[in-house]
């Protein structure tokens, strides 16, 4: 707890404790008046009366101010502790893009070894040595065991030597290709095996109370009703065909190149299906696509307008789910834009928080990419490029969510590799595949997801009026 509010809390118990005793002293007096059957007050009783009633007055005065004290710094902590929870799923991806995992002993980067190369060795039965399949086995017992440690690692992945070296995993952030921003923020849950789709209860209608109109008067009682919310498991997979040359001869494991660029596309797939799978020919129902989340309308093409929409989202989550929200995702081009907003006088809207701006709208965190850049209404701000940029009527709108992210559920599996050779056996080709299953929903609480679009989300421009 922050110091001054515990001084602050402190000063008012001991108020508070003042107070009752003027409180006990002033009714000792009329207490006294009443053991000697008298209807009025001496004149001596009646101005110390008088005069504890003024302490009383004034000591309420000083709790009150209290009170208030205390409520700012109590909220302020709130806001702080909504901030720091916003940003938790956050710093998983700062966690990724920073790569901060254990290599496997066995194909540690950089030792010569290559876990795709002893793959297709293994299955095209060219291990003559055995030593491939060796590595392969060993490699999964540290799977097994828990000997390898991975950030993007998921229960249902743990099968075998099937599943890639921890490093390699980590690497697609290296890649010019969008990441996950958004997947990052949601609960992410390991998928469980042997399942098709994921079946969450949910409270369809739920009890009541009411005031009890006499004493034996019938208590009000509504059942309960049920529903579950249904996720579907989708796929989502890539491959690429090699030379077997590549495979063998290539100085710098080439396959590590394909697989990187494979693993980025697919962490992209999946961010984009978290936002706007369609929930048809095989995709999630993304965050779009939801039924019943709140939408809101922004007509006016001014910071104004936006800053104002943004409010009015905010107070929706408030309002219909009773929780706070989270965070706000919006694109990197609608940060910037306001990043560039100036007032009449031509100073900056946004600015660093550091020296206590005033008059802001937001202020500006990190020059990052795909994390929290900075803080508006109280909550996070999170930039990810995988936003559309092609709704509206004129088909260069975007748009702004404002989320509770943990209602919302992502279920992983592990990322499967695969190495078949009879695909291009008459070339010597070998297809290089990887895969990986994920369920979503934000079904469970709609009201958790508010979009804010419209005509005042068009491309913004980047154009100053220089007077000339």
């Amino acid at each position: 707890m922050d110091e001054r509010l515990k001084r602050l809390i402190k000063r008012r118990e001991t108020a508070a404790t003042e107070r009752e005793t003027l409180l006990a002293q002033r009714k000792a007096i009329v207490d006294l008046a009443e053991e000697e059957v008298r209807e009025d007050l001496s004149t001596e009783e009646d101005a110390e009366f008088r005069k504890l009633t003024k302490s009383l007055k004034d000591k309420d005065g000083e709790i009150r101010s209290y009170d208030e004290r205390i409520t700012e710094l109590s909220e302020e902590a709130e806001r702080e502790v909504q901030l720091t929870a916003g940003a938790l799923a956050v710093r998983k991806a700062e966690s990724a893009a920073n790569a901060r995992v254990t290599e496997g002993r066995i194909y540690e980067r950089g030792n010569g070894n290559s876990y795709f190369r002893d793959l297709a060795r293994a299955q095209l039965n060219l291990d003559g040595d055995g030593s491939a399949r060796d590595r392969l086995v060993r490699h999964a017992q540290d799977v097994a065991t828990g000997t390898e440690y991975r950030d993007l690692n998921r229960t249902d992945g743990n099968g075998g030597y099937f599943v890639p070296p921890a490093w390699l995993m980590s690497q697609w952030v290296d890649l010019a290709r969008a990441g996950r921003a958004t997947a990052n923020l949601m609960d992410s849950q390991p998928l469980p095996p042997g399942t098709d789709s994921i079946n969450i209860p949910k409270v369809a209608t739920g009890t009541t109370t009411a005031i009890q109109t006499a004493d034996n008067a019938e208590v009000s009682e509504t059942d309960l009703t049920d529903t579950s919310v249904m996720a579907p498991v989708r796929t989502v997979a890539g491959q690429q065909d090699l030379a077997i040359q590549l495979l063998d001869q290539s100085p710098v494991n080439f396959d590590e190149v394909v697989f990187r660029d494979l693993m980025a596309d697919y962490a992209t797939k999946v961010d984009l299906q978290v936002i706007a799978g369609t929930g048809s020919a095989g995709q999630v129902t993304g965050i779009r696509s939801t039924a019943g989340i709140e939408t809101v309308a922004v007509t006016g093409t001014s910071v104004a307008a936006v800053y104002a929409k943004i409010a009015d989202a905010v107070q929706r989550v408030h309002t219909l789910r009773f929780m706070p929200p989270s965070v706000i995702v919006m694109h990197p081009r609608r940060w910037a834009w306001l990043l560039a907003a100036v007032d009449s006088t031509g100073r900056p809207l946004v600015t660093p928080n550091a020296g206590n701006p005033q008059n802001n709208i937001a202020t500006l965190g990190a020059v990052a990419a795909e994390q929290v850049v900075g803080q508006m209404h109280g909550l996070p701000v999170v930039t990810d490029p995988n936003i559309p940029t092609n709704l509206g009527t004129g088909t260069n709108e975007d748009v702004i969510f404002v989320l509770r992210a943990s209602d919302l559920l992502l279920w992983e599996s592990g990322i499967r590799s695969r190495v078949l050779p009879e695909v291009g056996s008459g070339t010597l080709t070998t297809r290089l595949q990887v895969y990986g299953y994920i369920a979503f929903s934000g079904a469970r609480y709609p009201k958790s997801i508010v979009e804010i679009g419209g005509a005042g989300l068009v491309a913004p421009t980047f154009d100053v009026d220089d007077g000339s």
